[in-house]
């Protein structure tokens, strides 16, 4: 068990080493995005499923309240979190749309949708993805494995972040990674450099 708990460690190191050489340019050009909505008054609304989910709201946590220093609260929206308003929509309409309903009523253009799916096949975060699409925002699609159907909906305005593994625990553990790069460029721009 010991041996199996150290290799979880050594993968996890190995995936982020791996994720270190493709992936900081696509976060850096993410983080301006973002800058640039925010200060043009624009919001991110966030989605994913299950553990994506949690990284959903730890996204939209890290704005509306702060990263690492004191700042102003910053517009974000994590569309997982409001019980009711799924529960309705998965029971009256279907599943596929409890996050694509919230986009067309929240979302504005020049808005982000930041999407979170290890698989790339979520259908209720493509169904976001088409909406938020439909609406002139732009997309941050944060996946794994070969990208799935989400990577087909990424335009050249948009940013695909998309982890070298095919593990959905070693994805998500980037992920994370790649949420608090995100804070860090969005609040150094922001706000300076953390003296």
């Amino acid at each position: 068990m010991i041996e199996k708990i150290r290799n979880n460690f050594t993968e996890s190191i190995q995936t982020k080493i791996a994720a270190a050489d493709v992936l900081p340019e696509k976060i850096a050009q993410a983080g301006q995005m973002i800058v640039s909505t925010l200060l043009n008054g624009g919001k991110i609304l966030t989605c994913g499923n299950g553990g994506s989910a949690g990284d959903a709201q730890h996204f939209s946590a890290e704005m509306l309240n702060r990263y690492e220093r004191e700042r102003p609260p910053l517009p974000a929206i994590a569309l997982t979190t409001d019980t009711s308003t799924l529960t309705s929509i998965g029971n009256d309409y279907s599943f596929d749309e409890i996050f694509s309903k919230q986009v067309k009523a929240l979302g504005q253009p020049g808005d982000i949708l930041l999407a979170f799916s290890t698989s790339g096949n979520s259908q209720n975060v493509i169904q976001a993805m088409r909406a938020a699409l439909a609406k002139d925002m732009l997309i941050i699609s944060c996946t794994g494995k070969d990208g799935g159907e989400m990577a087909g909906l990424i335009g050249d305005n948009d940013v695909e972040i998309r982890v070298p593994s095919n593990s959905t625990a070693r994805i998500q553990e980037v992920h994370l990674v790649v949420i608090h790069s995100l804070c860090d460029v969005i609040d150094s721009t922001l706000f300076g450099e953390d003296k």
